[in-house]
């Protein structure tokens, strides 16, 4: 600002310095003209890189949209002499290669994203978050408590905004008579639970509240806030907004309750007496589970959005095995598993499912995803597929990178099978593979199928110098005697 006593000089020099600043710069009109940066006729790396740094010296004092606007400017005069500039290619055969230009668009990119933040709040994110919130009051299905506490929600963000806005606003417009709080029953005392909660008065209170949002929105957009000038005010009706959302978040919704009533209408809670696990659900559970009440099992499972309860559901079925499987439980658990869930994969092998073998079979040549195929192995072992015999034998081929972990789990499954046209494969495994671990497997896998042939397969290794491997033969040698006719 001019105090009236400036040297005409002075004045004339400033105003050549704004106009130098403005030709090298490409910016509008600057709070701080005579101190923004420059660029050579011919710009370099060096010299981009300082441009930039007195760029983001600017962004660090803006202070004005004005202020933001010119660094946008002066970003674009950047990006144009950058895109002219003779600036080294890296090297494309050295990863690690220098690569200046790339370097600089990248500087230039989070500038540009730093300057976008540094931005507003503006009137109309707080018009777009009340309606936004209008339309959740208006588009969900509350209880009585839920209105309940959706009305106070209301209430207090019409009484925020209006501390916030002062002057700014006329406050009387941010409280219309449909939003009188001693007239808008929000107690709902007359309201039943079960009452569908959009019939009636209900419907009518919802309205009065949407509609005041309505008027608060209305006025804001009117009230032509400047984003410099009333950005206190602006910040303060974000903050309204932030809690408006909150309290209709957690406001109790229709749906909220709808899977208890639900659960309760089909007896899910007859089973409870007396109980001391939390949640309730959970204390149901267990009971089903000891009474084999699977189809409630499912129901739970499918009726509650919970990573708590879900997780229990499945360990019951797992528990359960054989006695949890129904028509309805393999096909729920048959669906997780083609979407290669490990727990599903688990139980259905724990229930003998060999519906599963062929979606599990698929799994077998996964070698990718080792942890998935050692479930699936024991799985199609515990179903007894025989399906899955040559598959898994292809399994024993020491190649590839994680043939170690998961050639044992292999032969263990199709001694688990116990089909004889697993003995020749896994003989060969048990005498030419490296790994003690693997031999040891096939070892055990041949005394499951219990074969003589199987059994004097092992049987030949009882002075093997690895005690695992010993310790199957030695075992097979016992069922061997065992299994010999007394004289």
């Amino acid at each position: 600002m001019s105090n009236g006593d400036d040297d005409p000089a002075d004045a004339s020099e400033e105003a050549d310095a704004a106009d130098d600043a403005e030709e090298a710069g490409g910016a509008g009109e600057s709070t701080d003209a005579a101190a923004a940066p420059t660029l050579p006729d011919e710009a370099t790396e060096e010299s981009l890189n300082e441009y930039l740094d007195d760029i983001a010296d600017r962004l660090d004092g803006a202070e004005t949209e004005a202020d933001l606007d010119d660094i946008e400017a002066l970003l674009e005069n950047a990006e144009d002499e950058l895109e002219g500039a003779d600036l080294p290619e890296p090297d494309e055969d050295d990863e690690d290669a220098d690569d200046p230009r790339g370097d600089l668009e990248d500087r230039i990119a989070e500038l540009r994203g730093s300057v976008e933040e540094a931005r507003g709040p503006y009137a109309d994110d707080v018009v777009d978050a009340i309606e936004a919130a209008a339309s959740t009051l208006e588009d969900t299905e509350w209880t009585a408590a839920g209105r309940d506490d959706a009305a106070d929600a209301v209430v207090a963000f019409v009484d925020a905004a209006a501390d916030a806005v002062d002057d700014e606003v006329d406050t009387a417009e941010l409280e219309p008579d449909t939003l009188d709080p001693d007239t808008v029953d929000t107690d709902a005392a007359d309201a039943d639970d079960d009452e569908s909660p959009t019939e009636g008065t209900d419907a009518d209170r919802i309205d009065d509240l949407v509609g005041a949002l309505d008027a608060v929105a209305g006025a804001v957009g009117d009230a032509g806030l400047d984003p410099d000038d009333d950005a206190e005010t602006i910040a303060a009706l974000i903050d309204a907004t932030d809690e408006l959302e909150a309290g209709l978040d957690d406001a109790e919704e229709w749906d909220d309750l709808e899977t208890h009533e639900q659960l309760r209408a089909q007896g899910y809670y007859d089973v409870l007496g007396h109980y001391k696990d939390f949640p309730v659900e959970w204390s149901a559970l267990k009971e089903h589970e000891a009474r084999g009440n699977v189809d409630m099992i499912l129901l739970v499972l499918d009726s509650l959005q919970s990573d708590f309860m879900e997780r229990h559901c499945l360990e019951a079925f797992e528990r359960m095995g054989k006695r949890g499987k129904t028509e309805a439980s393999v096909e729920e658990l048959l669906g997780r598993a083609e979407k290669r869930d490990k727990p599903s994969i688990r139980i259905l092998g724990k229930m003998a499912a060999d519906e599963a073998t062929e979606t599990l079979v698929e799994y077998v040549s996964e070698d990718s995803n080792p942890q998935l195929q050692k479930v699936v192995f024991k799985a199609l072992g515990e179903i007894g597929a025989a399906e899955a015999v040559q598959p898994l034998a292809n399994q024993l081929d020491p190649e590839g990178d994680t043939a170690d972990l998961v050639r044992p789990h292999a032969a263990r499954a199709l001694g688990l099978i116990g089909d004889t046209r697993a003995v020749d494969p896994l003989t060969d495994a048990l005498a030419e593979d490296d790994s003690d671990d693997v031999r040891a497997a096939a070892g055990w896998a041949l005394r499951q199928i219990g074969t003589r042939e199987a059994l004097e397969a092992v049987a030949e290794y009882a002075d093997e110098h690895s005690f695992i491997v010993s310790t199957e033969a030695e075992k097979a040698e016992r069922a061997l005697d065992e299994a010999a006719p007394t004289a």
